[in-house]
Formats: structure tokens, sequence, C-alpha cells
């Protein structure tokens, strides 16, 4: 490693110093990789500096300390500034690593990485993400503060910091969380905004003039200008300040230049996207003072001003082990509560006389089901919290009496459509407002956090503007559950904007990422018992507006079948099946009832349940075979939405009855029989399979 000794600088000297193997320890492994963005670490390293070494409280030693202060660096394509930080504070992220930034198999990815590189909060590069999952890691905070601080006792207490960039403000994602958490007065959540006035092909200069600390003062925030990106005077009073300031959130405008000290790149989008090359590495190593040989220096007096972290972290999460027990010493109850939170532990006997629903005819929206799960596990599951996006009489996902998250200071006014239970934030109802994307970038924060089971809901159709955010869940490995309710062209009168038809589909395309649409009440019991349980994926329920049968488990194959993600419901009575029809969702009555007017024409019918094409694909393939015997051909697959997908079950001799183009405005019964979801159809279309059309 590169290190050298000399004699001990003053304080003023030992900063920049400091500030520059920020600088061009980024810069040089960004010119190694010939890949990557140099033009943010080299403007934004003074306040990354000020804020990690006098500010930012944490343990490079244990990266994983609960009550450690959060840091998002939300313009994800600076990451190299954060690899550097992470390493020269005491993570374990060896210079070997930032050697090897951007190549196969290193903890330095292109854009920082939840879960691969120690130290990192939360996957960003998509702009934008970032700004809203360090809302919901403030709001987290906050609410854990709420639920188990206590006189004397202040177990959860950290701040939620962030850097971010002028794309992160354009992003709309960005505008939806900065609203809420402005609404949400969350005092203890601080950016530092780096006002460089350069995007990655232009100056801000031609899209984006207005003024934004008027904006952010607007939503409810705290702002500040440094005028100075140099001035770390300035930016350790301006974070001295936010940290002062309880009942706002905080953005500090300071103002940067992108490529700082490049003599031919400074201020110039040529220095965002792309490395200096050779020649201007040097011209800008010279240009600031610092030695061109050799690279990846860290000088000796600058590790050790870094490696202060590692004694102030160490000291830090010792206090609050000691507070801990005291802590559990007189609250042993909330103190085993928190510490199952913590460590991810679901409570003894959690699911234990979960609803069951009886046979019925006319039955009940999966999305009522839903609802009365719902409650039964709130009452169970301590870290059970979320909300909608302003739909909760739609998705009935309020939980009942359990309260309010909102600030304390807005329980004034007309209150109405709030849930009963109390107004501040220890409630576990999170209302997001119509803010879709927001609330999937919180969500993506909360789960992060930890301690924490994360819900959102909306209507499937509108599982498009959360999709950025699903798509960073699945990368992250993070257990939020998704509420998709009005999932069909059985929603009825509002009509095709409506009317999901393409949704199942794409949301089935995103790897790692469980998707499951129950068939009835007891399925959808399952299907919440399942999502409670995936740890280290998100899953999104898909859930009727109508009123599905709820089949007679004296007649059909358990509900538990789910599980497995496809299950055979029922075979014909007397001999092998010739023709096995298949569904998920509401489709599946459709099928049974199908299936009935078959048997009476002396075909044997299989009947599959298949609720979640993810959950079938992990089970064993004698498993998958035993539903779906190679040896029966005939298969009709039958679901209200595009049949993109199907034919991987139903084979070259198979057929889909689905819908492959946009819906109706008509009452739901009348669109599904329209577009021939009809016992009478199936049939047709089974028989036909069999080649005994019109028998």
């Amino acid at each position: 490693m590169n290190r050298t000794t000399g004699s001990a600088p003053d304080a003023a000297s030992l900063d920049q110093r400091a500030i520059n193997t920020l600088r061009f320890l980024s810069v040089d492994a960004i010119q190694k990789a010939n890949s990557g963005h140099p033009g943010l670490p080299l403007g934004a390293a003074p306040m990354a500096y000020v804020l990690w070494t006098r500010f930012l409280r944490h343990n490079p030693a244990n990266p994983n300390w609960f009550n450690r202060d959060r840091f998002v660096l939300s313009a994800g394509h600076g990451s190299m500034l954060l690899y550097s930080l992470l390493h020269l504070t005491g993570y374990d992220l060896p210079l070997e690593q930032i050697r090897r930034f951007r190549q196969w198999g290193s903890l330095t990815p292109g854009h920082p990485e939840r879960g691969l590189t120690p130290g990192v909060e939360t996957t960003t590069g998509p702009l934008g993400q970032g700004f809203g999952n360090g809302v919901g890691l403030a709001m987290a905070e906050a609410h854990l503060a709420a639920r188990y601080n206590r006189p004397g006792f202040k177990i959860i207490d950290h701040f939620t910091y962030g850097l971010v960039s002028d794309g992160d403000l354009m992003e709309g994602v960005a505008a939806e969380a900065a609203s809420l958490a402005g609404h949400l007065n969350l005092g203890k959540l601080i950016y530092l905004y780096d006002d460089n006035h350069i995007t990655l092909a232009a100056s801000t200069q031609l899209t984006f003039t207005e003024d934004r600390a008027r904006r952010f003062t607007a939503y409810g925030w705290h702002t500040q200008t440094v005028e100075e990106g140099n001035d770390l005077a300035a930016i350790d009073q301006a974070l001295r300040a936010a940290r002062m300031e309880t009942e706002r959130p905080s953005l500090i405008l300071v103002r940067t230049h992108l490529g700082y000290g490049s003599p031919h790149k400074q201020d110039t989008f040529s220095a965002h996207g792309s490395p200096l090359g050779e020649d201007e590495v040097t011209l800008t190593k010279a240009h600031l003072g610092w030695p061109v040989e050799p690279p990846f220096l860290v000088p000796a007096e600058v590790e050790q001003l870094f490696h202060r972290a590692l004694d102030r972290g160490s000291r830090a999460e010792a206090e609050w082990a000691v507070d801990l027990s005291r802590y559990a010493a007189q609250f042993p109850d909330l103190a085993r509560e928190l510490h199952q939170l913590i460590e991810g532990e679901l409570p003894e006997g959690w699911d234990a006389d979960l609803p069951v629903f009886e046979a019925d005819a006319k039955g009940m929206a999966t999305r009522v089901a839903s609802g009365r799960m719902l409650q039964t596990l709130a009452a169970r599951l301590p870290g059970l919290i979320g909300g909608s996006a302003d739909l909760n009489p739609s998705t009935d996902t309020e939980l009942k009496d359990l309260g309010n998250f909102q600030s304390s200071d807005q329980a004034v006014g007309d209150r109405q459509g709030s849930a009963g239970g109390g107004w501040g934030y220890a409630g576990r109802n999170l209302a997001f407002g119509v803010r879709e994307h927001g609330m999937g970038s919180i969500l993506n924060g909360l789960a992060a956090h930890g301690g924490l089971l994360p819900f959102g809901a909306t209507f499937l159709t509108f599982s498009d503007y959360l999709r950025p955010s699903i798509r960073l869940a699945a990368l992250m490995e993070l257990p939020v559950v998704y509420v998709f309710t009005h999932d069909s062209i059985g929603m009825g009168e509002d009509g095709p904007t409506h009317q999901s038809v393409e949704h199942l589909a794409s949301l089935r395309a995103l790897p790692g990422l469980t998707v499951i649409r129950p068939a009835d009440a007891n399925e959808t019991t399952v299907a919440w018992r399942v999502a409670i349980e995936s740890r280290h994926r998100p899953v999104a329920l898909v859930l009727t507006r109508q009123n599905v049968p709820t089949l007679d488990r004296t007649r059909f194959a358990p509900a538990e079948g789910l599980r497995h993600g496809a299950y055979v419901l029922a075979d014909p009575p007397q001999g092998p099946p010739r023709l096995i029809l298949l569904a998920s969702g509401s489709e599946v009555g459709l099928i049974v009832a199908a299936a009935g007017d078959l048997l009476a024409k002396d075909i044997p019918v299989r009947i599959v349940s298949m609720p979640s094409w993810e959950l079938f694909e992990a089970q064993p393939q004698a498993y998958r075979d035993s539903v779906l015997p190679p040896t029966i051909q005939a298969r009709l697959a039958v679901e209200a939405g595009v049949t993109l997908g199907w034919h991987r079950y139903v084979g070259d001799r198979g057929d889909v009855l689905g819908v492959d183009r946009f819906g109706a405005s008509a009452p739901g019964p009348v669109v599904l029989r329209a577009y021939g979801f009809s016992p009478e159809n199936v049939c047709q279309r089974a028989l036909a399979l069999l080649g005994q059309e019109g028998r």
C-alpha cells in the first residue's frame, strides 16, 4: 500500500491533505478502471470530509450497529467518493478493492450496492431513489424512537444524512418524497446538495433554473446555502444548524465545482461521466499540490486522522450497549420486543389460529380477505407498518386503531380519513398521499433501516409508478410487501386506464420478486404468511376488487398448497386426467366451474391453482412434473391478463385464454364475459384442445 510519513502538519493543512486524499483515491481508481464519474468526488470531497470526520456517528468495525447514523449517497454515480470514505475510515474495504473499482467480483461496483460493500446502506444510482430511501430511513428512526424510547433512555437516536445531486432533485420521485418529509417534520433528516450547476450532458441552465432553496422551503424544509464548497467552516456551521433544527428536514445547498481542480475540465460535463484522462489527472494533481506519483497515495497522518472513526465508533456502540442493558433491566418487555425487531425475528405463535374462511359460493374479494388478515397480523407483529397511496378504503390496508404516523404538530384541523389510535410518530398507519413513486422509495428505506416489516398498497395498474423502486427492492433483497388490488378487467366501470392487463407479466419479469395472485380468501391467508416469512426478497400480493368464491376445502386441496406456487386442486373422480385446466387468482373459480361442466361430459380434468410462478419454479423438478405431468399435453391456462409467459407451462400443444388487448368501461361481469371469461368459453377452448369441439 502507498503510505508516506513526514512532519506533522497543522490542522488546516491536514484537513486539506485529507480532502485531497479522498479526491485522488477516487480519481486514480476511476482512471485505472477507465470508467466512472470523477467530477463529483473532486467537487464534493470537502463536504463529505466534514460530515464523516466531525458529525457522522458510526462504527466501521461493525457496519450493522443498529443505532448508527445512516448515510445515503443518492448521487450514486459518485460511488468512488463513498468507497474512499469507507476505506479510509476503517471499514473492511482494503485498498486492493479500491484499485479494482468496477471490475468483476470486486467490492467496488459502478454504483453503491447494499449487501455487497460494507457500510453501504442502500443501492443507489437511479437518481432520486436514494433521496426517497433516506426519507424512509428517517421515518423508521422516528417511529422506533417514539415506540421504544423512554425518559432517560434514548435507545433509538440517530440522524439520516445524504448527499444529493441536481439529478436527484430533478427526478419526480424525490419531489414526492421531499413533500412528504416536509409534511412529517422529519427533523433528523439532513441532505447536503452538491450544487455544481452541471448535469451529465449539459449545464443546468438548460433545464433546471428554479430556486431550489425556495422550492424546498415551500415543502416545509429548513434550507441553508454555503456559497463556497471548499469552505469547511461554513459547511461545519451549516451542519450544526441543521442538527439543531428539530422540526424540519434540512437541505444544505453547497455551491461546488464539478471536477474541481481540473485545469481543462472543471465546470464542464465532460468531467461528469468519463475519466479525466492520464494527462488531465497529472495536471489536476499538480494544480492542487498533490504528488503525481505514486497513485492511490494515502499519507500516514491522513490515515491516522480518518481511523479515529474506529475509536469513536467503538466507544459510541459500547456506550449504547450499556444504555441498552440498563433499559432492558427497567423495561424488559419492551427490550425483548425491540431485540426481536432488530434481529428480524418473528414472535413465537405469530401465525397460530390465523383466519380460516368457510366455503361460500358468493365468497369475498381477496382484497377484503387480505384486510382481515392484516388486522390479525398487526396485532401480533409489532414491526408491521404501512399504508397506501391515498387508497386505504379501496385496498383494505388500514390498521385499525393503531395510530397515524404523523408529526404531533400536524394534529389540528380536518383529519378526515385518519385511522384511529392516535396521532404521532408511534402510529403504524403511513399516509403516503397520491405518491406511488415516493411510496416505493420510502418503503425501501423503511426496510433497509431494519426493525420494521413495511408494506404499501395501490391498484395493480399503478404498480408501474413503483417499478423502479420494486426493482431496487429486489436487487437489495429487501422484505417489502406490496399490496396490489383491482387486479384485472374484472374491476369494471373505471375502464382501461385502471384495468390491469400487462402488469402481472411485468412484475413476473423482475428477478427476485415473488408475485402471488391468490385464488380465494384462504389462499390469501397463506399468501400473507409467505410474504411475512420472506425475509430476503420482496413480495407482491395481487388481489381482486370483485368477489370470488371461497372454495370448499373438503372437496379441494388445502390452501397451503399455495406455498408450492402451483398445486393440484382436484383430479377427476375416476381415471387419470386427459386435460389440465390451470389458472391464477379470480380465474381459478372459473376453471372450477368449467371443470364441472367438462366432467359432466365425461372429460376427466385436473384443476390446478397456480398463484405464483416464482414459488413454483423454486420447487424440485419432480414436484413440478407431478403437478403438470409431461404426459398430459392438453393444457389450458386461464388468466385475465396478457398471455405472455404462460406458454412455458402449457407447451406447444396447449392454449392460453388471456387478455392481449386493453380493457373496456362496463360492469366487471360484462367485460369478463365479453372477453371470453365464462365457463362456456373455457369448455369450448378445452374441447378444442382435445379435438372434440362441438361434441
